[in-house]
């Protein structure tokens, strides 16, 4: 019991800290202090974060091979959709980038403009991959925190952006 309690608690923790830097992104950006790049302080957090998701998934999970062949399929998709979205945005753009201030071009190539929210639509393909391993319920959940994250970042106020520190 204290497992799946850990790994609810593991599967949504970067949730909270994605809705608190996309509302208050000044907050960031002065916390991160003059000359620290809030993008790449923000990498550095979500990675941590990221380790200790997979951790809280694997510690539910219970692993056979070879796993069905729609598991590397979606998982290959998924990862190509993640890795292009990096690929075309670079850190800044990943990492919420205009909500510190910063200015990153309007991406148009591919999977931009052909799908929405692909970096999302990434990382749901490649969590449906491990349903093979993982139970349904914390799949779902993670996804339902990604559904989240593409409401909540679907209408950007401008006056709401950070301003750079000098």
């Amino acid at each position: 019991m204290a497992s799946m309690a850990a790994a609810t608690v593991g599967v949504l923790l970067p949730f909270p800290f994605y809705y608190a830097l996309w509302t208050r992104p000044q907050r960031w950006v002065d916390l991160c202090g003059r000359g620290a790049d809030p993008c790449r302080r923000m990498a550095q957090v979500s990675h941590a974060i990221k380790a200790l998701q997979l951790l809280a998934l694997a510690s539910v999970a219970s692993f056979s091979w070879p796993p069905p062949l729609y598991c590397p399929v979606l998982l290959a998709v998924g990862q190509y959709l993640n890795f292009k979205v990096y690929q075309l945005l670079g850190e800044s753009g990943t990492y919420y980038g205009v909500r510190f201030g910063k200015k990153i071009p309007w991406v148009t190539e591919f999977p931009f403009g052909y799908i929405k929210d692909p970096q999302y639509v990434g990382s749901m393909l490649s969590l449906v991959a491990l349903l093979c391993w993982v139970p349904f319920q914390y799949v779902l959940l993670w996804c339902l925190g990604y559904v989240f994250m593409m409401w909540l970042e679907q209408n950007e106020d401008p006056a709401t952006r950070a301003k750079p520190l000098s």
